[in-house]
């Protein structure tokens, strides 16, 4: 009995830390903070977009004194998109995740207006700083897009890790881990960045 005692003594320093690691100790705050990694990159490129914006703006203002109200409008809608916070702790909450994509959906729909009123200004159209702007707005938005799709698969990740056996022990007893939200088009199209071309 003491033999056995001794050997049980000696094995639970082996086989114990790689009991806890197979119950998501570390791969479930690592998924977690993954997803919150991918969410800040998000954010990132929504703050790109809402910085061009300003100078979007500038530019059109500059050649159509005419497009005043779509101006206003694309003023207004990036004012609510920048000031539509969500930190890391808000991704398990669907309501305000779902805050955040209205007012990013609604700049997306203003920039399309935006867009679509600039056909009219043929100077506008050859103007370089405006020539630039349409690149990098460009840009922005597949960038926006490749972070969403980067943001979604870790989220997937780890909401499958604290759902699955075993890290779902971990996850549940130790970490007290909720599913996160991923981002979901709040309006039909949302998901697909607005055509972007003065070339024409």
């Amino acid at each position: 009995m003491t033999r056995l005692r001794r050997f049980s003594a000696l094995l639970l320093p082996i086989f114990g830390p790689l009991a806890l690691s197979a119950c998501g100790i570390n791969s479930v705050p690592t998924a977690e903070e993954a997803a919150k990694n991918k969410w800040g990159n998000v954010q990132a490129q929504y703050q790109r977009r809402a910085n061009l914006v300003d100078n979007l703006v500038a530019t059109v203002k500059a050649a159509g004194k005419q497009e005043q109200d779509t101006l206003v409008k694309v003023t207004e809608a990036r004012a609510k998109a920048t000031s539509v916070q969500l930190n890391a702790e808000d991704l398990s909450d669907p309501a305000k995740l779902a805050q955040f994509q209205a007012a990013q959906a609604q700049l997306s729909q203003g920039l399309g207006r935006l867009i679509a009123s600039t056909e009219a200004y043929p100077d506008l159209k050859s103007n370089e700083n405006f020539l630039q702007l349409q690149s990098q707005l460009e840009s922005t938005e597949n960038r926006i897009a490749i972070a969403i799709r980067d943001y979604n698969a870790a989220v997937q990740d780890y909401n499958v890790r604290i759902r699955t056996f075993p890290d779902a022990i971990g996850a549940k007893l130790i970490h007290g881990a909720k599913p996160m939200t991923p981002f979901q088009a709040t309006t039909p199209g949302a998901e697909e960045a607005p055509k972007v071309d003065f070339g024409k």
